[in-house]
Parts: C-alpha cells; structure tokens; sequence
C-alpha cells in the first residue's frame, strides 16, 4: 500500500494544482504519453489494414503504453530513492505524483462555466464548457450547459481524481502512471468510429476494467458528501441503483447518477455530438431546468466528496502504521 504517497499527491494537487509555468516549459504527463500514443496511431493503425489486424495492433500499443508507463515510474522512484533520504524521496515522489491527479483543475474548469453564465451569459457559458465536454455547445441552452458542466463534473471525479489515486494507493507510482497511460489512450483512440473501433478496443475496454473499482467508489464518496451536506444520501444511492446502467458508459453512470440524485436534479438526457444528435436516457428524477447554482451545490458537493476522499487516505495511513 501506498497511502501516503497517495496522501502527498492528493493534498500537493489541492493546494498548489499543476502550475502552469511547469506546464509551459516541460509539458504535462498527459501531453507525453498522448505523443506517444499519436506516434503508434500513426505508424500502426493503417485503414488498408483488416480489423482483426488493428484489433491486434491496438493491443500491443496498450501494452506498450503500460510497459513504458510501469517502467517509468519504477525508474523514477528508483533514482529518487537512490539520490535523496528516505523521507525527502517520499516527498519528491508524491510531488510528482500530483501531476496525475485533476482535483483542483477540475474545480476551476466547471466552476468557470458558472462564473461565464453569471457574468457574460450564454454565449460565455456555451464557450466556458466547450473546453471540458466533448458534445456540441453552440445550441445549448443555459440548462444544458449546466447539465453538461455537471455530468463533466461527475464523470471527471470517477477517473480524473478517484481513479488515479485509487491506483497510486494500490501500485505507488508506477500504478498511477499505468493508470493514466490506459485513460488517455481510451479519451484518444478509444472511440466507435470507423477508424478507432478495432485499433482502440483493446484501450477502451481496459479502461472500463480500470475505472470500475473507481466509479463505485465515487458514487459513495458523493453519498456520504451528501449526508454530511443535508442532502439525501438515500437518494443519491437510489438513483444509482435506478438509473446509472442507462448510461452509455458502464462507469460513468455510477458518479453521475450519485450527482443527480443528491442534488434533486436530472442529468443525461438528449445531445448533440458533432452535429449528430444522440438520445440519450434521463439519469435522476428531479428537474432539468438548472442554473449555475445548482453548478455552485455540484462543486461543493464535489468538494466535499474529495475531502472525504483525504480524509480516508489519513485513516487508512494511521492504520497502517498502527
């Protein structure tokens, strides 16, 4: 167990995020592993090829992506032990582990799409969560850009927070780094389109493996979040039950569902990808119509979730050393 390289990463990332003078001059973790995974994309997935072809193809750059991913971080650690003391290693690790968790960033991006709806309107709204949604924002009404906002919000905690430190818990470094290794290349090549449905199967479906621990666990972060808020536990726990297989991911659904239910809202529901509409089923029961305020209640429910979240990472540290 690696509770408190986990616990360093998680609290380095809250109160300091990934700055952006680093991210000028050496790029992001991310940015990396994505030059790698666009190479192979290049020089391994030829459309004159059969799908049986790039099915196996698109295994083997998984197992890449992992191989160099494990090895990295082993490298790293490794070196890191070998120059510094113990305890000053530990902190450097966690350090850099920090760069693989979206705790903070996640909060500024959805907490500027309430803040473009309040002071410059729709059209600030529609440019706000144009930069962490996928869908088509140019038609969205401020409610949809609301529901869009918090259903990023929801699905973002799941494997952009919970699931990389649940496997630096499990793996230290090397398990985190694997971790994203595997989410990028699903938000990459991961899709059902004509050329990625056989080259990115192999990313997509180990992505739904590696997120499943994480996405049952969010769900129960944002209950007890909504205990210690007021709100209904219950609900949120029902809605899960109820709705959250209707969602197109078999992981998504659970933090999403949580969100809804707990909040008295309902998320999902039609959208527009790339001029496609998509008709998605409603996840919770409560209304649709929202406004950047039930954006502000999704992020302090968030917030709290993430501080639960800590503080399990300090129980489970004491138990260990107990």
């Amino acid at each position: 167990m690696f509770a408190e390289l986990a616990l360093i990463a998680v609290a380095t990332e809250a109160i300091i995020g990934y700055p952006d003078a680093v991210y000028r001059l050496v790029g992001h973790p991310v940015t990396w592993i994505g030059r790698l995974i666009t190479w192979c994309d290049q020089a391994w997935n030829s459309p004159h090829r059969f799908d049986d072809q790039r099915r196996g193809r698109g295994v083997l750059v998984l197992l890449l992506l992992i191989a160099v991913a494990v090895v990295a971080g082993l490298v790293i650690t490794h070196l890191v032990d070998q120059i510094l003391p113990s305890s000053s290693a530990l902190l450097v690790c966690g350090v850099l582990a920090s760069s693989l968790l979206a705790q903070r960033s996640l909060d500024t991006h959805v907490l500027a799409v309430a803040t473009a709806l309040e002071q410059g309107g729709l059209e600030a709204g529609r440019q706000a969560v144009s930069h962490i949604v996928g869908r088509d924002t140019r038609s969205l009404d401020e409610a949809a850009v609301c529901r869009a906002a918090i259903e990023s919000l929801a699905e973002n905690f799941s494997d952009g927070v919970v699931a990389p430190l649940f496997w630096m818990v499990v793996g230290g470094l090397p398990g985190a780094l694997a971790y994203k290794a595997i989410n990028t290349a699903d938000s990459m090549i991961g899709h059902k389109s004509e050329r990625y449905l056989a080259f990115g199967w192999a990313s997509a479906r180990c992505d739904d493996l590696v997120n499943l621990p994480a996405s049952r666990l969010s769900a129960l972060w944002l209950a007890l979040a909504a205990a210690l808020l007021g709100l209904s536990p219950r609900a949120a726990l029902a809605t899960v039950w109820r709705d959250s297989a209707h969602h197109r991911s078999p992981n998504a659904g659970w933090p999403e569902a949580a969100m809804a239910g707990a909040l008295t809202i309902r998320l999902s529901g039609p959208r527009m990808y790339h001029g496609v509409p998509v008709q998605e089923p409603w996840v919770g029961e409560g209304t649709s119509d929202l406004t950047a305020q039930h954006i502000r209640a999704a992020l302090m429910l968030y917030r709290v979730a993430c501080g639960l979240q800590i503080a399990v990472l300090v129980a489970l540290m004491i138990s260990l050393e107990g």
